[in-house]
């Protein structure tokens, strides 16, 4: 997952804007524009985000990185 999109997308879901998430964590405009462009994040960072924004980014990091096992048996019937 690209976390800074993923947030971007939370971001527009919930019809907040740039300039109402860097009042809120605070820094400036410019580097929420930064946050977008990230792969990866801090966690405290991704924690304070997530707060905000009231949505749990850690558990779809989490589903993505352990998924069902039946999702893992379908990769692995896939590529055998």
């Amino acid at each position: 997952m690209h976390i800074g999109r993923r947030i971007k997308e939370i971001m527009i879901q919930k019809q907040r804007g740039a300039t109402w998430l860097a009042k809120n964590l605070p820094c400036e405009r410019s580097n929420v524009y930064y946050i977008y462009e990230r792969q990866s994040i801090d966690t405290e960072l991704l924690q304070k985000i997530s707060a905000l924004l009231e949505y749990d980014f850690f558990q779809e990091l989490s589903k993505e990185t352990f998924p069902p096992k039946n999702k893992l048996l379908k990769i692995f019937q896939q590529n055998h």
